[in-house]
This record gives C-alpha cells, sequence and structure tokens, in this order.
C-alpha cells in the first residue's frame, strides 16, 4: 500500500472529525466552556502569531489580555489561564478518542507486519513450515510497568473509550453526553494513587484489552496458520510490575504484592465467569448442560471468595472444557465449537495468573540487606557463614552463596523494615506460587546489578528464605549505564561458570533472561550510546551464552519516546540480525505507551502482532541484517563521540541548574500521578544520579527541547562530514536497519522540538550560552539528518504520524505558552526582595496543571 493513502485516510477519518467535533464541543451549554470555547482560538492565534514574529510567552500572554480582556483583573486573567488548561485536556482527549476509532481505517490491519500478511509471506515464499516452526518457539512478553507517563485518571480513560466507541459508530446522542460528561470531570488527583490503585488502573486494560486480543491472536494462529485446533505454544504472554516493583518505592510492601496477586486471580476468574455465563445460554444439549452450570457456578463462587472450598485449579478446569470440547464434536454437530475453543484457548494463555507479577529491588538495597542478615546468621552461629565472611574475596563469597540451604530467620528480629520487608516478600513469592500457579510470580529483578556477586546475593537469599528444595525463580539482572552494559558479558560468564548456578538454570530449561535498561542508559550515555551499548551487549551476551550453551532472553526496558527506547519499538526488533538471541521479545509497556499502543482492542492486536512479526522476520525474512565488520567501526565511532559530546554537556556547570530553575523537573513530584517518589535519595540538593529517568526525560519534553533524543547525534555526524568521511555513514544508513531505525526515532524527538518557545532563553544573562549550545546541535542534527537520509524534511516517510504529532503539538502549543510564561514569573517573584508567597503557589499550580496536557499529548511518542 502506498504512503498517500494513509496520510488521505488519516484527513479524513481523523483531522476531519477532529474539527467537526471540537467545534460541538466548543457550544456545551456551561458558562465557563463557552466563554472558553470563543477566547480559546484567539488565544491559540495569538501564539502562533509571537512565535512567528519571534515574541516570547511572557508578550505573548500579556498581548491577548491587552488586545482581548483588558478590562479582566488580574485574579480574572488567572482564572481564565486556568480555564485553557483544563480546555485544552479535553481537546486532547477528544483528540485520543477519534485518533482510536480510526485506528483499523488508517492502519492496514491485513498490512505489512500483521500475522495475515506473515502467513501470505510464508506460503508464497514455500515457508509455511519453517513459520509454524518458529511459532512454537517464539514468545512476546509485555510487561506493564506502573512508571507514571500517564496522567489520566480511571474515570477519564473510561470517557476516551466510550468516546472512541460512539465516535466510531457516528452516536451523536452519546457523544454530546459523554462531552458533557468529559467537561465535568476532574483530570487532577488530589492525592497521590497507591501502589494497588496503580495495579487496579492497569488491570482494566487486563480485562477490557488484552483478554481479548491475546485470544484472538492465538486463535487465528491456531485455526489459520496450524489449522487444528490443537494446543500451541502461548506465543504471547504478559509480565506486571505494579505492586511488585520496589524498586525506590517504599510504598510497596510485602501485603501490596499478595493483595495485587489475589485481585489479579480474582479478575481472571470473572473473566470466566463471564465466558461461562454466556456458554450456558448455548450449550443447553443433553450431557453438557449441566456441565456447564456447575462450571459456571464453581467459577463465581471461587471469584467471590478465593478461599471457596469446593474451588477447582486451572488444570482441572482447563480438562472439564476439553472433555466438554470433545462430546460437542462426537454429539452435537460441533456447536459453539468456536465459543468453547476461544475459552480454552484463553484459559491456557491466562490461567489462574492473568499476568505474571514480577518483582524488582535495587541490588544497593539487596546488599545492605544481606549484609544485616548475615551479620544475625553469623551471631546465631550459622554454619553457612564463617565470622570473617565480610572480609573475604568476592568469589570466595560467591562459592558460600552457592551452598547455603534452608536457614531459621526470625524476620520480626530486624529493626529495619527494608531487611524483614525484603525477606518476607520472598515468602509472599512462594505463596502466590501455591494460589496462582508458578506463572504467577516466578521472575525477580535486579535492577542497578553491577556483579555476580548482586545475583549470587538473591540466589542465596530466596534459597535461605523459601526455595530451599526447589528454586522456581528466574533471577534477572538488569543492566542500566554504559559501564554496567560492557560488563554485563563478564559478570553473565563468572555465573555461568558457577556449577550451582549452572544446575539452576538447566531446571529452568538452560534459559537466562537479562533485562537491558534504555530510560538511564540514555540519562548517562545519550541518545546514540544508550542504544548502541545496548546493541553491543546483546551481541556479546548471546555470544556468552550460545557458548556455555544456554539460551539468552533479552527483556528490554523500554518507555515511550525514543528518549527512553521507545519510538518504533517493532523495527528495532525487525532489524537484529542473527548475532542476537531472538527467541523471545520481551519489552517494558509504561504511561501512555500502554494507552497509545494498546489502549483498544484493535490496537493492542495490530501492535502486539508487529511485535510476533518483527521477530520472525529476522529469520523467514530475505534481508541479512547482520552489519559488517566496516558499518561496525562506523557505528561504535559515531556512538563514541556522540557519548563524549553528551558527558561534556552533561559536564557543564550550567546543566544541574538550568534543568532545576528553567525546567518543569522539581513540579513532576507535586503532579500526584506515580505511587513512586520522583528522585531516588533524600538529599535537598538535585543530583544527578538520583535522578529518575521518566522526570529527567519529560522535562526535556515540556522545554519542547527534547535533548536525551538527539543530543550527541549532530556532533557525531558532523565529524565525518568535516573529515570528508560522510559517505561512510550514508553506506552505513543503507546497509542497516537498526542504524536507520536510530535516525528515525531521533527524527521524532525532533519534529517534537519547538525551540521558538524558549528562544527567550537565548538572552538569559546566566542561561544565554547554554540554551545556544542545546540549539546549535538542535540545528547541525536535524540538517545532517535530512542530508544522510535524503529526506526533504522530517519523518518524510510518515506523513500519516508526522500529521498525528503536528496537530497534538498544535492543540498544546498555547498550554505550552502559559507554562511558559508561569515559569517566567516564579522567577521574577523569587528576585523580589519581599516574596509574595500566594502569587508563587498561584503561578506553581498553573506550571504542575499545564505538565498534564502536554504529556497527554505526546501519545503517539510510541
Amino acid at each position: 500500500m502506498s504512503i498517500e493513502p494513509k496520510l488521505k485516510r488519516f484527513n479524513q477519518s481523523v483531522m476531519s472529525k477532529y474539527q467537526i467535533y471540537n467545534s460541538i464541543f466548543m457550544t456545551l451549554p456551561f458558562d465557563s466552556v463557552t466563554k472558553t470555547g470563543v477566547l480559546l482560538p484567539l488565544f491559540h492565534e495569538t501564539c502562533e502569531k509571537g512565535f512567528a514574529n519571534g515574541d516570547d510567552p511572557t508578550t505573548i500572554v500579556e498581548t491577548f489580555f491587552k488586545k482581548y480582556q483588558a478590562r479582566r483583573s488580574e485574579e480574572s486573567q488567572i482564572n481564565l489561564l486556568f480555564r485553557f488548561i483544563q480546555y485544552i485536556e479535553r481537546q486532547v482527549v477528544l483528540f485520543d478518542a477519534i485518533e482510536d476509532a480510526a485506528f483499523s481505517t488508517v492502519n492496514n490491519m491485513e498490512g505489512v507486519g500483521t500475522l495475515r500478511y506473515l502467513k501470505g509471506f510464508a506460503r508464497s515464499n514455500n515457508k509455511l513450515d519453517e513459520l509454524k516452526k518458529y511459532l512454537e518457539e517464539f514468545k512476546v512478553r509485555i510487561v506493564l510497568t506502573a512508571h507514571p507517563t500517564q496522567f489520566y485518571p480511571g474515570s477519564v480513560l473510561a470517557i476516551i473509550t466510550d468516546l472512541a466507541k460512539a465516535i466510531e459508530e457516528n452516536n451523536l446522542t452519546d457523544i454530546n453526553n459523554l462531552f458533557g460528561q468529559l467537561g465535568k470531570t476532574p483530570f487532577f488527583k488530589r492525592k497521590k494513587p497507591t501502589p494497588y490503585f496503580e495495579a487496579k488502573s492497569l488491570i482494566w486494560y487486563l480485562e477490557n484489552v488484552f483478554y481479548h486480543s491475546f485470544s484472538e491472536i492465538y486463535n487465528y494462529i491456531q485455526q489459520n496458520i496450524f489449522d487444528d485446533g490443537k494446543k500451541h505454544n502461548d506465543i504471547i504472554n504478559i509480565g506486571f510490575w505494579p505492586g511488585g516493583d520496589r524498586d525506590g518505592n517504599p510504598f510497596v510492601k510485602p501485603s501490596t504484592t499478595l493483595k495485587v496477586a489475589k485481585k489479579l486471580k480474582q479478575a481472571i476468574l470473572r473473566k470466566y465467569y463471564a465466558d461461562l455465563k454466556d456458554l450456558r445460554r448455548k450449550l443447553t444439549f443433553r450431557g453438557v448442560e449441566d456441565r456447564i452450570i456447575k462450571l459456571e457456578t464453581t467459577i463465581y463462587k471461587y471469584s467471590i471468595d478465593l478461599n471457596y472450598k469446593k474451588a477447582i485449579t486451572a488444570k482441572e478446569l482447563l480438562v472439564e472444557l476439553l472433555s466438554i470440547r470433545n462430546i460437542i464434536v462426537e454429539e452435537h454437530q460441533r456447536l459453539y465449537e468456536s465459543e468453547i475453543n476461544d475459552l480454552i484457548n484463553r484459559v491456557h494463555l491466562f490461567g489462574y495468573f492473568f499476568a505474571t507479577l514480577d518483582i524488582r529491588q535495587d541490588s544497593r538495597i539487596h546488599h545492605s540487606v544481606f549484609t544485616t542478615v548475615v551479620d544475625y546468621l553469623i551471631e546465631k552461629g550459622s554454619k553457612s557463614f564463617p565470622k570473617n565472611y565480610h572480609e573475604l574475596s568476592e568469589s570466595e563469597q560467591i562459592d558460600i552463596l552457592s551452598k547455603v540451604g534452608d536457614e531459621d530467620i526470625d524476620y520480626d528480629s530486624f529493626e529495619d523494615e527494608m531487611v524483614s520487608n525484603t525477606l518476607k516478600t520472598i515468602d509472599v513469592i512462594k505463596e502466590i506460587q501455591a494460589f496462582n500457579g508458578e506463572k504467577g510470580a516466578n521472575r525477580y529483578i535486579i535492577s542497578n546489578n553491577q556483579t555476580a556477586l548482586n545475583v549470587m546475593q538473591l540466589f542465596a537469599m530466596l534459597k535461605m528464605v523459601a526455595f530451599a528444595d526447589d528454586l522456581t525463580v528466574d533471577i534477572v539482572p538488569l543492566f542500566e549505564t554504559i559501564t554496567d552494559l560492557e560488563n554485563a558479558p563478564s559478570v553473565m560468564e563468572q555465573l555461568y561458570s558457577n556449577p550451582v548456578y549452572r544446575t539452576h538454570l538447566e531446571k529452568r530449561g538452560n534459559k537466562q533472561t537479562i533485562m537491558l535498561g534504555f530510560s538511564d542508559g540514555t540519562k548517562d550515555g545519550g541518545y546514540l550510546m544508550a542504544n548502541w551499548g545496548i546493541f553491543k551487549a546483546k551481541e556479546q551476551l548471546t555470544e556468552m551464552s550460545r557458548k556455555y550453551d544456554i539460551t539468552a532472553i533479552f527483556f528490554d526496558g523500554r518507555g515511550g519516546p525514543p528518549a527512553r527506547g521507545g519510538g518504533k519499538t517493532h523495527n528495532f526488533y525487525a532489524s537484529l540480525g542473527p548475532t542476537i538471541e531472538d527467541k523471545e521479545v520481551q519489552l517494558t509497556i509504561q504511561g501512555q505507551t500502554i494507552s497509545a499502543n494498546f489502549g483498544t482492542k484493535k490496537s493492542s492486536q495490530f501492535n502486539l502482532e508487529q511485535l510476533i512479526s518483527s521477530g520472525l522476520f529476522n529469520r523467514i525474512g530475505e534481508s541479512d541484517n547482520a552489519l559488517s565488520a566496516e558499518d561496525k567501526v562506523v557505528m561504535n565511532d559515531l556512538a563514541e563521540t556522540s557519548y563524549q559530546a553528551y558527558k561534556d554537556f552533561k559536564n557543564h556547570d550550567k546543566f544541574i541548574p538550568y534543568l532545576e530553575r528553567m525546567s518543569t523537573l522539581k513540579y513532576y513530584a507535586k503532579t500526584n500521578i506515580g505511587s513512586r517518589p520522583s528522585k531516588r535519595g533524600n538529599s535537598d540538593k538535585l543530583v544527578f544520579s538520583d535522578l529518575r529517568a521518566i522526570p529527567f526525560v519529560g522535562s526535556w519534553s515540556q522545554l519542547k527541547q527534547n535533548v536525551p533524543g538527539f543530543y550527541g547525534v549532530g556532533v557525531a555526524l558532523k565529524k565525518y562530514e568535516e573529515n570528508g568521511e560522510f559517505h561512510k555513514v550514508e553506506q552505513l544508513y543503507k546497509n542497516s536497519k537498526f542504524f536507520k531505525t536510530l535516525l528515525e526515532n531521533s527524527m521524532m524527538s525532533l519534529t517534537k522540538s519547538f525551540f521558538d518557545l524558549t528562544k527567550y532563553m537565548a538572552k538569559d544573562e546566566e542561561f544565554g550560552e547554554f540554551w545556544t549550545i542545546i540549539y546549535n546541535e538542535y540545528l547541525e542534527t536535524e540538517r545532517l539528518l535530512l542530508k544522510v537520509t535524503g529526506y526533504k524534511e522530517l519523518m518524510e516517510h510518515e506523513p500519516a504520524g508526522k500529521a498525528s504529532i503536528q496537530v497534538r503539538e498544535s492543540i498544546v502549543l498555547p498550554l505550552l505558552t502559559i507554562q511558559q510564561y508561569a515559569l517566567k514569573k516564579i522567577q521574577e517573584l523569587n528576585k523580589e526582595a519581599v516574596k509574595d508567597e500566594d502569587k508563587i503557589k498561584i503561578f506553581e499550580k498553573i506550571v504542575t496543571r499545564s505538565l498534564f496536557g502536554n504529556i497527554n499529548a505526546s501519545r503517539n511518542s510510541a
């Protein structure tokens, strides 16, 4: 399908509808809405003209009030700015709903990357048997995280869903009612959500989206590719972090983890009950009806009371459903066979766990906890640990840790709650496996993993506390920084060489999951080096693992925007060559990426199929993605050059002050969007290493500078241009899908940048020079990206995606202007001899509130 029709479909199904429905929304019979609806277009026009003339945000806001609202008092002006913010938030929701409604029209649901396309490709190339073989061993796992990059409360998410449905059906009555509801529903969370509340919010997606899209995909593979109705590899599964992710979140307790696991079980049982209730109305045949009624009653009672005495296991449920299906096939002309088959497949995919609850904690916390526990055991006269344990070398400690078994540990004897909670969490994993099945919780991720000792400390703790006889938990080291990525292969070799750990891996199917983090990698090493560092680490880890007959499973910590490893994610997986293990694709999905890529059944199915096919095309596709030795030298040099440029930039004496005083960084903590604190340390002073990746990347996004998505790219490309070797970069771009995807995602970061918004900073006495450094790198990166790609404009080959970005950027332009105006006011008020604290608070509230709409509008960053 050619490019032009997709843009045409976008304009017809999204743009035209948005203009129509937005004009209807403007005429809603609420005083605040109608008045705002009349004035906002005037303010929008003032912003556009003002920035075109080189005006700063303060001048633009003041010009608007002078020209159109001269009689308003200062208090009335502030109130109008707040109403503009509220209105724009709702415009973003409207656009989200319209895009959701048009998803299957704009995107070709049978085009490249879909299972239907894959089947056709395999058949026409005589590779159908190969495709079947790969589908039996390949897996995709998406892991939902609670990381807060989405600001919609649950009530607003529900409105988006209902509005999308009403728009799709052109139901004007429902649209009007939902507009009214939207106008009156608050967007602001008064209190920070608890980890349990975050879990409940994401379980909504499990129940309303993934339960359906997973089975649609599985059914298609079973019935259209294998065409046999038999059980096959559960090619897609889902992981879950809310309630299990303790890294930097003191509010996640062992009781939280247990509560979330029970909620997940209850949620899946209710879905099975709803299906059985539906089947009961259809399977009214002799020898079947009574059995379905009995199953329905049992699952209903079990879903209400998880301690129900007559409950049945997931395996027993599956056996009974298979038996009923056999009777239907043999005695009742296969009536409703596909419906019961659908439920059988769902039980196969989701069991009684729905999603695998991952546990995650920082290696530094583990080390502290483990040291305390060892001291406790030594004091008690433990045979496992000698008194001089802490003085021993790392290899000697690892040898001891390999041999520990069950230990009698009294959790309550520890004064430090972190110690007792860490130990209790291990007990909780065992408990969850007992009532949700092993898949309920069988992975423990160690973030900031640096050494083999980090892994073996957790290995020993798991054994000592609850898993002495059989360790049914996969330990997943997470390598994040550039240095950690470089050290990862030697760390893994140390583990593979350990006979006890090696035996553990044999019991786990000779597979080792290794997580690689993009977010902190980009923050640490810049865009090119973070991505190249992970690519190289994957190559080396693949080679190392194969040497020991271990299959490496790579789990990518990807965020929404390209700066956090996002962008066109499936293109990355399709670009990996034979030197990188690709039996499974695993990645985190967070914040607006969940609602943008997986928020509806259609978008979820489409994007899951894209991920499935991206991995498979590496094997049955015709192209060879392996990088040549010469291309690797160029790629490595580009990454090193950009890394140095980014490090110099990061070490600039104005870097931290600029983020602290000129960006919205410190306001993230006040947004009440997530249960985690916005930084790791307790220091009042801003320390770079304490910064979380989300506020860091988000602050640059609010400034419309998107530094983590491009900084250093221009410097690296310019080096080749100045040396007369630009043809080498062009050759790399032509040869490597990986490099091409990198540059195209960086283009997205540039497309979402708008330096006119902050051009006034160039004249700032303190930060003018620093702002100019960023702006010049932006200009050079844009120029050189166009040169290497041969494009006339950014995102030239993605006109529909670019159009969507441009509409969203246009919607939030007034919001960004208001935010910058408020930030400038705060700076001015802080410089006054007598500070007006009340005024400062008002403008700080404007900054915080305007964060929301801007982030939500960045939905298409994934």
